[in-house]
């Protein structure tokens, strides 16, 4: 877990994620060499994940409160569609197999890297309309997603905040503040859900691993910094793609354990 936590922070803080898509593939396959249940295997990181992102996210929404790059509006008319969200993402989790909830991941895995590795950057001046269809359908849908998968939501919610006109540093600032909820009440969940199934699993309460939280939370938050400082030396257009074919690895790794579940 030591050796693992100093990449998963370092390219946690060089792709402006949470580290959710990084740390559950890392966590998997740690817990299943460990052999814990088969059957909560993907439950387990998926839960574990969330605790680690709490501390890094909430560093980071401080960080951009203070340089005025959190809206308050966007947070308020659309948080409750992304809880709701997280919550039915996280008793779909719960009641889904392991298998199930790997190719779901593998899927999903897929759609982020084909999107960013197709996306442009270009700048988006006109502003449309974040109605309430709108809030309702991207909010419960980044909230649906990222409790079954363990991730904050930023690479969701950037581009949703993005598309409907808002500068990208409010947009990242926003998105950052969403992913802290995102990852408190998936926690709450997971933690819950895992204790309700009676999962029983060794030193862990519910579907969150204590020695992992211990472990992971020092190191990542150190590397995630490391990782964010080095980010300014590379341009910004090739990490988007070697995040991408990062993610069409991950995705092609867990479809092949889908296959041999």
């Amino acid at each position: 877990m030591i050796l693992t936590a100093f990449p998963v922070g370092f390219f946690a803080g060089l792709f402006g994620i949470g580290g959710g898509l990084i740390t559950v593939p890392f966590l998997f396959f740690i817990f299943e060499t460990l052999n814990v249940d088969q059957s909560y295997i993907m439950h387990l990181a998926v839960g574990t994940s969330f605790s680690i992102i709490i501390p890094t996210a909430l560093a980071s929404v401080f960080t951009h409160k203070k340089n005025n790059y959190v809206d308050i509006n966007i947070i308020k008319t659309y948080i409750i569609f992304v809880i709701i969200g997280v919550l039915a993402g996280t008793i779909f989790a719960a009641l889904m197999q392991t298998k199930v909830l790997v190719l779901f991941f593998s899927l999903v895995v897929y759609f982020l890297g084909t999107y960013l590795l197709v996306s442009s950057n270009k700048i988006i001046n006109a502003k449309k309309k974040f109605n309430l269809f709108s809030r309702v359908i991207t909010g419960f849908g980044s909230g649906f997603v990222s409790a079954s998968m363990g991730i904050g939501g930023a690479v969701m919610n950037v581009p949703v905040l993005r598309y409907f006109g808002y500068p990208i540093k409010k947009a990242i600032g926003s998105a950052a503040a969403i992913g802290l909820i995102i990852s408190i009440v998936g926690a709450i969940g997971f933690l819950i859900s895992g204790s309700f199934l009676d999962a029983n699993l060794p030193l862990s309460i519910g579907f969150i691993n204590i020695p992992a939280f211990l472990i992971f939370i020092p190191i990542t938050t150190f590397m995630a910094r490391v990782g964010a400082n080095t980010i300014h030396k590379i341009d910004k257009t090739k990490v988007q793609a070697f995040f991408g074919i990062f993610l069409f690895i991950v995705g092609t790794i867990f479809i092949y354990r889908f296959l041999n579940l």
